[in-house]
């Protein structure tokens, strides 16, 4: 599992029939970028998430838009909930993040 950024949607009219109805979005996985630290021995601090310029697509389960930090789950794990049991799906949007602390840090929330 893990943290993207929705950052678009896919359009297929031409494709197997049972992804007929199924939301596709382009999502982007994400990482924790660090703070810069003046000392090698000091532990990393997290600073952010940052974009990793990768680009995933996904059948959307919940109801995602874009813009949003949603989870996404790959590989068979994609195809264990309800709606992509039967799909040939290789990843698949299941949760929506209000946000993400790490570290102590929030590094993401939906309230500005």
């Amino acid at each position: 599992m893990f943290i993207g950024r929705v950052t678009g949607h896919v359009v297929a009219t031409q494709k197997d029939k049972v992804l007929l109805g199924q939301r596709l979005y382009i999502v982007e996985p994400l990482n924790v970028k660090y703070e810069a630290t003046t000392s090698p021995a000091a532990a990393p601090v997290p600073e952010a998430l940052g974009n990793t310029g990768r680009a995933i697509v996904a059948i959307d389960t919940v109801g995602c838009g874009e813009g949003q930090l949603v989870l996404v789950v790959q590989g068979s794990s994609a195809r264990m909930t309800e709606q992509t049991r039967e799909l040939p799906a290789d990843a698949t949007i299941v949760g929506i993040i209000d946000s993400a602390v790490y570290a102590g840090k929030t590094l993401y929330s939906a309230r500005k």
